[in-house]
């Protein structure tokens, strides 16, 4: 998961919470049925939703402090490095340009 981007990062957590959101409007849509078999899966699901729900907070507060770490190291280079890091930008600028102008 180390080689996941942070946007990646960011559409699996939406898409997690989308799923976890459906599930959790189905439990409640079947609350009034009480036959056995539905009130142990819902059960069970309700106790995976819960655990899901846990482990998607841990992984979102992973990604965060990820990339606060990344964004502090850019600010040390960039602090440590003032020259190198404009010819960087400046040249990020100049590659971005000539694409634009391309089309």
């Amino acid at each position: 998961m180390s080689e996941m981007t942070q946007a990646t990062r960011d559409k699996l957590i939406a898409d997690f919470r989308l799923v976890l959101s459906d599930a959790e409007q189905l439990v409640k849509l079947t609350a009034d049925d009480a036959s056995g078999k539905l009130n142990e899966v819902r059960g069970r699901l309700g106790d995976r939703l819960a655990t899901v729900r846990e482990e998607l907070a841990a992984l979102e507060e992973v990604a965060i402090a990820k990339a606060k770490e990344a964004a502090r190291a850019t600010d040390a280079y960039v602090h440590e490095n003032p020259w190198q890091s404009i010819g960087i930008a400046a040249g990020a600028g100049f590659l971005i340009g000539l694409l634009i102008g391309r089309r």
